[in-house]
């Protein structure tokens, strides 16, 4: 491939080899202060003064806040989409129907986007929903702790340390809500991307 396409790949496939919290610790020394930049707080939801802040300065410095944690949760995630996007479409341009749209004398852009984009999304929004759940589930805990967040993941951990199996089953409730609504969000994305998916229809 291009040298862009090169770099691109390289980035992506390093990005999702290195672990979320090892993003974390990262991003706290080259922003939080650690060695370089000091743009972004080290730990916490919220400052010290966010008592006496207004509303719209308690959301900023929410926001804040999460930036880097946020961040650190998401890099690993993006890039195994952006992986399984590019390989979806690498591997539908390939095919027989986008030669045969090629030679009826469609544009590039008509070719990817009225043909290749519907079937190549297929995929990569029905992993969307295992990934973000995957997501919750792996990173969230060691994360929390190294900002110092109050969040589920370590509820839910120090619960099942402590055998609290109330706030345990809880969190699992919670997460298991949460990929649920994200497998009919994904269902009704399919259908929007594809509208030859019918879920309704019945084979006799």
């Amino acid at each position: 491939g291009s040298r862009f396409d090169v770099a691109t790949s390289s980035i992506i496939i390093t990005s999702h080899a290195i672990p979320g919290f090892l993003f974390a610790i990262m991003l706290i020394i080259f922003f939080a202060g650690g060695r370089y930049l000091d743009w972004f707080p080290l730990r916490g939801l919220t400052s010290d003064d966010w008592q006496i802040l207004t509303w719209p300065e308690r959301i900023a410095d929410y926001f804040w806040h999460i930036t880097l944690p946020v961040t650190a949760m998401t890099i690993g995630s993006f890039a195994t989409l952006t992986l399984l996007t590019k390989n979806a479409f690498l591997d539908e341009i390939g095919k027989q129907y986008v030669i045969t749209a090629r030679a009826k004398g469609l544009s590039e852009r008509q070719v990817l986007y009225g043909h290749v984009f519907r079937n190549a999304m297929l995929l990569v929004v029905a992993a969307f929903p295992r990934t973000l759940v995957s997501l919750l589930f792996t990173g969230s805990v060691l994360i929390e702790v190294i900002f110092s967040l109050d969040g589920l993941g370590l509820l839910g951990f120090e619960a099942a340390q402590h055998r609290d199996y109330p706030v345990v089953f809880g969190t699992l409730y919670f997460f298991g809500l949460i990929g649920l609504l994200l497998n009919v969000i994904s269902d009704v994305t399919l259908h929007l991307v594809d509208p030859r998916i019918d879920f309704e229809r019945k084979e006799t």
